[in-house]
């Protein structure tokens, strides 16, 4: 057995497949879908700016699919899900935003939660009917901070910390893929549910809108600590193509799993609590108008 760590080199031939990829228009989402159309697959990458979307497709090496997707908006989660009409293999809800204090949704939700959970919810059950083999949801060491205010899923009543907002919509995002892995099991569907995270890659989350001295801290601190988007993208890659339990969570395996290649990590207590997902899965489903995407087969 090889004794070196998994690297993108080692995915298996994806030709044939489908997969459909958020936020793929930079960063570990244009990573990984460069990634899984490199290796064969067919990939859509699911973007809110199909300009840039395009842009990206073309340095792509594959067969590549653009279209609108925005997770800020419930309205466009639908019309993408009511335009699809084959076959999903991999989702990999991997578009996030991080920042926009006091910004909302168009359906009126916080930024980060609306976009980060709410959206990739909605989004997963509306298409789950199409998918064959996993859906890989996108976390973070975050998560480990986060509380879900359940009186206060906006974070409207009290002092809004950005730092709070992001942490609660990443341990939503393990909470989401959990309770999707026990309600694809009871009712007996071999599709996965599982999350990743990229550990500390340099990218420009969280970034827009900032001050000019703060980017350039961040993009300081990237150039001397994080590893490349290429590297960020390995767990996500791992989990879409590997065979892994339900509920897997992967990240990379050093510096406290701020860099390194992918390996089964750990999550908080918080994110492994089944009746916490429960209460957040019924929660959203409520917020969202949207039920669980396999009942009404």
């Amino acid at each position: 057995m090889s004794t070196q760590p998994w690297s993108a080199a080692d995915m298996p031939s994806m030709r044939g497949r489908t997969a459909v990829v958020t936020g793929a228009t930079s960063g570990v989402g244009l990573a990984t879908a460069s990634a899984l159309a490199q290796a064969g697959a067919h990939v859509v990458l699911a973007v809110r700016n199909t300009r840039r979307g395009q842009d990206a497709a073309r340095a792509m090496n594959g067969s590549t699919e653009v279209r609108e997707l925005d997770l800020a908006d419930l309205a466009s989660v639908r019309a993408f899900a009511q335009s699809w009409t084959g076959a999903i293999d991999v989702l990999v809800n991997n578009a996030g935003v991080a920042g926009g204090r006091g910004t909302r949704t168009k359906d009126g939700f916080d930024m980060q939660f609306g976009t980060n959970h709410l959206g990739h919810f909605a989004l997963t059950n509306l298409i789950l009917p199409h998918i064959s083999d996993r859906v890989v949801t996108l976390s973070s060491g975050a998560h480990k901070a986060g509380d879900i205010h359940f009186d206060d899923l906006d974070l409207s009543r009290r002092r809004y910390s950005l730092p709070q907002a992001y942490g609660q919509s990443k341990l939503a995002n393990l909470l989401f893929t959990l309770e999707l892995q026990h309600r694809l099991e009871e009712v007996d569907s071999p599709v996965l549910s599982l999350a990743a995270h990229p550990g500390y890659a340099a990218t420009s989350l969280g970034t827009q809108g900032r001050s000019k001295l703060l980017v350039s801290a961040v993009n300081l601190a990237g150039r001397l600590f994080a590893q490349t988007s290429g590297q960020g993208a390995l767990p996500s890659l791992y989990a879409a193509t590997q065979d892994l339990p339900g509920a897997s969570y992967i990240g990379p395996d050093g510096r406290g799993e701020l860099q390194g290649h992918p390996t089964m990590v750990g999550r908080s207590d918080k994110a492994a609590d089944p009746e916490l997902a429960r209460r957040l899965w019924e929660a959203s489903e409520e917020l969202t108008g949207i039920g669980f995407g396999l009942e009404q087969r």
